[in-house]
């Protein structure tokens, strides 16, 4: 049988990294991408040296024809893709009366487009292989989170695509994966937006507390081999989708209090 192939988007570090050391280990042949070049190769480069099982392609998912490039590449060197996942992804720190709309726009071209641009490309090829479409969602993308309505709207988006993307394709047996990881261990706060569209540069919670990228990955791995729907991840994470059903005014609070307790918060 042809060695199964996984194109994963953002794996220059985090849980994207993560994930493509797991395929990795499971035999995948492993497409990675990312926009800084030298980032990227300095992540891979382990996997890199061991075999010909890994390609690193420099592309930047909010550009539809890097996006597609990418997927050219992969069937081009290896003739086929099975599971897409969309891992790409920015955050952002700001009231929205305060925002400068260009960073939700950012946000969203990265978040949203970029997962959009990339299952277009890719589809094709997974249809005929019956493979799996993931999108790396977040807890904010079940409850809109304050301080983050570019992050928690380009979350919200993601899911409405996969969802009706899983539904228009059930009698194609296309499976389709979303996967809410809750705060996990990775650069993405510190190079969260702020205000004004710089990077926010420090991270305003506790990394060493969060689920490590390696835990998030391994139960990516498990969901894709047993064709789950969904994936929430951490207690707090099932117990705010839970709550967010029951008592939605009270976790509204709840949020809001547990939001304005991080260091420099934008709201009190």
């Amino acid at each position: 049988m042809e060695t199964k192939v996984v194109v994963i988007t953002g794996a220059s570090s985090g849980i994207g990294l993560a994930c493509a050391k797991k395929f990795f280990k499971e035999g995948f042949h492993v497409v990675v991408t990312g926009r800084d070049k030298k980032r990227l190769l300095d992540a891979v480069n382990d996997l890199n040296n061991q075999s010909n099982q890994v390609l690193p392609i420099v592309a930047d998912v909010s550009i539809e024809s890097d996006c597609k490039k990418v997927m050219d590449e992969t069937l081009n060197k290896f003739g086929r893709i099975d599971i897409l996942i969309n891992n790409a992804g920015i955050s952002m720190r700001a009231l929205f009366e305060d925002l400068n709309l260009d960073v939700i726009r950012k946000v969203m071209d990265t978040n949203f487009w970029g997962a959009v641009y990339c299952t277009k490309h890719a589809l094709p090829s997974i249809l005929k292989n019956k493979g799996s479409v993931v999108g790396i969602s977040s807890i904010a993308g079940k409850k809109g989170l304050p301080g983050r309505t570019g992050y928690s709207s380009s979350k919200f988006a993601l899911e409405g695509f996969l969802e009706t993307l899983r539904t228009e394709n059930i009698k194609k047996n296309l499976h389709v994966l979303v996967a809410c990881p809750g705060f996990t261990a990775s650069r993405i706060r510190q190079t969260a937006l702020a205000a004004d569209g710089n990077v926010q540069g420090e991270s305003p919670r506790d990394e060493q507390k969060m689920m490590s990228s390696e835990e998030v990955a391994d139960a990516i791995f498990v969901a894709v081999k047993k064709r789950k729907r969904d994936l929430v991840l951490t207690f707090n994470g099932k117990l705010t989708v839970l709550l967010n059903k029951i008592i939605p005014g009270l976790l509204d609070k709840i949020v809001y209090n547990h939001m304005a307790k991080e260091p420099d918060s934008p709201f009190k």
